[in-house]
């Protein structure tokens, strides 16, 4: 058997990193996981999340297991293994040899956007909830591995343009786009986390990437300090995107 597409798409919270976990399971070729290391994050550090208990009850607590089960074959055989990954859950004392066993993609969007979404969902978010450090750490280790910038999509791009972003990071990586990658059924699916009837309430009403909202997020005065260090680091990736 030859050896799948291992896509491990670097996000933080409150992106379209669902919708495009939505998007590739819609093929017939991929199969997806849903934040692998959720549950090692949270048990790892104790942050009360909505549902952390049922999250860490449920999950693979072991980040060893987690990284064998990523850097292997997909399950049901499939050709792809597309992999929805939250640079945050990716703690300091997990090793990063294995990213040289997958195809690694960054997913960025704008920190005020996410700021602002984040506050509907879980309070005052730190700058290290947010994932955007992490990110540039993340990019940084693929870049020295690899010698190439690995591909980046930006969540605005995206929505702008489905088919068109679809298309030029399917090029990147080196597998045919699909057209039902553009929309898909509404409704929760058997591959989200436990974690989506207090996250994915928007996505599950979904049928494809909702169009780009033209008004700008507004950031409560007393996180513009967090806005500003998210920033530089969605900068440096939001050089490298595809456009």
């Amino acid at each position: 058997m030859t050896e799948p597409i291992r896509i491990a798409m670097w996000s933080g919270p409150r992106n379209i990193s669902t919708a495009m976990m939505r998007a590739w399971e819609n093929r017939a070729d991929t199969f997806v996981v849903d934040e692998p290391f959720y549950a090692h994050y949270l048990q790892a550090t104790g942050f009360p999340h909505p549902g952390a208990e049922e999250v860490i009850a449920s999950g693979e607590t072991d980040w060893r297991r987690v990284v064998e089960f990523v850097t292997t074959a997909a399950p049901c055989g499939r050709a792809i293994f597309y992999q929805k990954q939250m640079t945050h859950h990716l703690l300091p004392h997990i090793e990063r040899s294995w990213l040289r066993k997958v195809t690694n993609c960054f997913l960025i969007r704008d920190p005020a956007e996410v700021i602002v979404s984040y506050l509907k969902k879980n309070g005052e978010p730190r700058v290290e909830d947010l994932g955007f450090l992490q990110q540039a750490e993340i990019f940084d280790y693929v870049c020295t591995a690899t010698g190439n910038a690995p591909p980046v999509l930006d969540a605005d791009d995206v929505l702008a343009n489905p088919e068109r972003m679809l298309r030029r990071f399917c090029e990147a990586i080196g597998v045919q786009f699909s057209e039902k990658m553009l929309s898909w059924p509404p409704g929760l699916r058997e591959t989200d986390g436990v974690w989506a009837k207090h996250w994915y309430d928007q996505v599950a009403k979904s049928t494809g990437f909702a169009p780009p909202k033209h008004d700008p997020a507004r950031v409560p005065e007393a996180l513009r300090q967090v806005e500003t260090e998210c920033r530089a680091a969605y900068g440096r990736l939001h050089a490298h995107r595809l456009t």
